[in-house]
């Protein structure tokens, strides 16, 4: 289903004169900020609203990251950074996150980027296509180094004079990487463990209510394969496609969890209660009793969105673990003890949490077009789920699920699902991925159109050129309309959009540049333009006065 602008302005649910709601606690994925949170805009600041021009920026194919007029960016980090005397800044970074060290300056404070993947032709120097038998060649040494430059870098930043930079040496700079110890935040041992090695396939996440950084493990059995089970629950093993298990026997079961880590000490522990799936992010929402809902959906074809709602305050252990029926607006529990259709199958919950794909199967729930990034709105308080594509089903453009919970309520048990917007040539944009609220509550959204797939004529993405930012203006002369304001270099896709406290920065991530170079000397992409032109995952700062009369509410209403 589309909408045009008007009935999608209606939609929206955008902000009026009167009051805004505005949660107790709302912080998503790929948000720290707050709406306009006292009662009302006033007329004064609307009309000024209608007087900041966007300017569509036209789809490019262009080798570099293009900002639309009013913008402009700075690198805060670029893969192979040094950010203290042993470790270096990760590979395809991908979430970002920032947290002030003190309230009182917004500019000082510590950074959070998941590093998703490795591509080995970059990162260990290994070539598949230099070899008739690629995989007799594979060494541990470079199995090694793919799996530090996975995980996520913990890095403090200043902005000095509108520029962002590191900290050198600072002691809370620290690298969490596929070597790392991490305990399990579970009575049971998984696969005989309690602490297990590492994390990776990093891919979104989220900020707890009590200030730590949450790291979703997303395509898991790329690097240590899959357990499958046949319709007698026969276990064999699925290889992955890195290879990483030939050289370390870690078992698959040890990721694909929801990882929380400490930014003060760089402790992890890994959440078996969230369930155990191709986690993109997790969207927290803290209740007014301190009971801590966690929404999160697993990024592959056909698969489901997940809500964990706490039995504790502040708890991601002790709880139910509910999966989506969007057809008939219904939350079913993943619960051993009172689903009789998963004691036939499982032998416990920690197998139920294990198997998670498996059991929301069995209870039906239903299969989406890879469920990614989810947002609260800040102003409707309705849950938003990017559902990226099915090419298989013929949604090549995907869209943007709405789910309204029953009478406002996050722990609810019941709720409407509906499309918010769809992909598509009418709308502008395609493959919608990570999204960010801004604190006017303008949505902020990236696409993902494969580096396979991206211009060519073959496909029918050639109208969108290469992957972009876009913003859904909620006020002015542009309300409701899909407006790219960035474009990313080639074979690039844009993640992990993070407003700065002050509202005045936008972190983002420039994600595998050049990702289909075959040849390291002739790559397809050299951003962003270093001495050696070898393409570097990359951090910017987005900065300009556009940004700051679009996401600063607060400071229109005060110069009004």
């Amino acid at each position: 289903m589309t909408y045009n602008r008007r009935k999608f302005i209606s939609f929206l649910g955008k902000a009026s004169i009167g009051a805004v709601f505005v949660p107790p606690f709302l912080v998503n994925c790929s948000s720290t900020t707050s709406p306009f949170e006292k009662g009302t805009i006033s007329k004064r600041t609307l009309e000024k609203l209608k007087t900041i021009a966007l300017k569509h920026l036209a789809p490019t194919d262009r080798d570099d990251l293009v900002l639309t007029e009013g913008l402009h960016y700075h690198t805060v980090l670029k893969w192979g950074d040094k950010i203290n005397d042993k470790d270096t800044f990760g590979f395809n970074n991908d979430f970002t996150c920032f947290i002030p060290l003190d309230d009182t300056n917004p500019k000082d404070g510590l950074l959070w980027v998941n590093h998703e993947s490795v591509n080995p032709l970059f990162v260990s120097g290994f070539n598949h296509r230099e070899f008739t038998n690629p995989e007799a060649h594979r060494t541990k040494e470079q199995v090694t180094k793919e799996m530090y430059n996975v995980g996520g870098s913990i890095v403090r930043i200043k902005e000095t004079n509108g520029t962002w930079t590191i900290v050198e040496n600072d002691p809370h700079n620290r690298r969490i990487n596929g070597s790392t110890p991490i305990a399990l935040n579970w009575d049971e041992a998984i696969m005989g463990k309690n602490t297990v090695i590492g994390t990776n396939s990093n891919c979104s996440g989220g900020l707890t209510p009590w200030r730590t950084f949450i790291t979703c493990e997303e395509n898991y059995d790329d690097c240590f394969g899959e357990t499958v089970y046949d319709a007698n629950n026969n276990p064999s093993h699925r290889a992955s496609s890195y290879g990483w298990e030939k050289f370390y026997n870690y078992p698959p079961e040890h990721y694909g969890w929801v990882v929380e880590i400490d930014p003060k000490d760089g402790t992890a522990q890994k959440h078996i209660a969230l369930g155990r799936f191709a986690h993109e992010c997790c969207t927290l929402y803290e209740l007014p009793n301190k009971h801590v809902v966690a929404y999160t959906g697993d990024d592959a074809n056909d698969e489901h969105l997940y809500k964990f709602v706490s039995s504790k305050p502040r708890s991601l252990k002790e709880g139910t673990l509910y999966v989506a029926d969007t057809l008939n607006g219904k939350w079913l529990a993943l619960d051993w003890e009172t689903q009789p259709s998963l004691q036939k199958r499982f032998k416990n919950q920690t197998e139920v949490l294990i198997r998670a794909r498996e059991a929301a199967k069995i209870l039906g729930a239903t299969p989406l077009n890879r469920p990614e990034d989810i947002e609260i709105d800040p102003i409707t308080g309705n849950i938003l789920i990017t559902l990226t594509n099915n090419k298989r089903k013929n949604d090549y453009h995907g869209s943007i699920l709405k789910i309204e919970e029953h009478r406002g309520a996050f722990d609810a048990l019941t709720f409407k699902a509906s499309t918010y917007i769809a992909g598509g040539e009418e709308n502008g944009f395609s493959c919608p991925d990570n999204m960010a609220f801004d604190m006017a509550g303008n949505l902020w959204f990236t696409s993902d159109i494969s580096g396979s797939s991206m211009n060519r004529i073959d496909r029918p993405y050639m109208p969108f050129k290469n992957n972009s930012l876009f913003v859904i203006p909620r006020y002015g002369k542009d309300e409701g309309r899909v407006i790219r304001v960035a474009s990313a270099p080639t074979d690039a896709e844009l993640t992990g959009p993070w407003f700065s406290p002050d509202g005045k920065t936008l972190f983002l991530s420039v994600q595998h540049p050049g990702e289909q170079t075959k040849d390291i000397l002739n790559p397809t992409s050299k951003f962003p333009f270093d001495d050696d032109e070898i393409p570097k995952p990359t951090v910017v700062a987005i900065t300009g006065a556009l940004i700051e009369k679009m996401n600063n509410l607060q400071l229109l209403e005060a110069n009004v």
